[in-house]
């Protein structure tokens, strides 16, 4: 564990404010839910909690399965980290952050699609050169919980109505998994 050298002290409601510095070096944003660990030392451990990393076995089931029916790849995301991939290096991507520009497009829960007019494409994950061509993002209750993004076999590849409707099904269908 590493020290910070930043020291609060608990209100008389409880609370502990989390320093801004952290809360941005950690993306923690307001309203994230947060798991609390306790250790026989005495130690107290917030940890981000990714309902959809519940999931993740389901997840890359449900990964191997799309690629069957797609020749794109597949990730799958939680709010700040690739959780399942198919058809892609599971080492070189799992655990992986998300790029501030993919999480732009899934904060604005609003699909991201390349087509033939705009062959613009987004790099979702921090430190691989992969590119989306189409981004879902996955709703649970009315919160994004994570998404969805089909990587580019090539750079010419566009997606057709099918792969759109794939990526779409899946995000409904795991957003759906998630209010169970």
């Amino acid at each position: 564990m590493k020290a910070t050298g930043i020291v609060r002290r608990i209100d008389d409601l409880g609370r502990v404010v989390i320093p801004k510095e952290i809360r941005r070096t950690m993306r923690i944003r307001e309203g994230d839910p947060l798991e609390i660990y306790t250790d026989a030392d005495g130690e107290v451990i917030f940890k981000k909690y990714s309902p959809i990393g519940e999931l993740s076995n389901f997840a890359a089931l449900y990964t191997e399965s799309l690629i069957k029916s797609t020749p794109m790849s597949v990730i799958i995301c939680d709010r700040d980290h690739c959780i399942a991939a198919g058809a892609i290096s599971k080492k070189e991507v799992l655990e992986r952050r998300l790029t501030p520009e993919y999480e732009d497009i899934v904060d604005a829960r609003r699909p991201f699609i390349r087509t033939a007019a705009d062959m613009k494409s987004v790099s979702p994950l921090e430190g691989v050169d992969y590119k989306a061509a189409i981004v879902m993002p996955i709703i649970s209750a009315g919160d994004i919980c994570g998404s969805i993004a089909l990587i580019l076999p090539d750079d010419s590849y566009i997606p057709d109505d099918t792969d759109v409707k794939l990526a779409q099904v899946a995000a409904t269908f795991l957003g759906k998994q998630m209010e169970e």
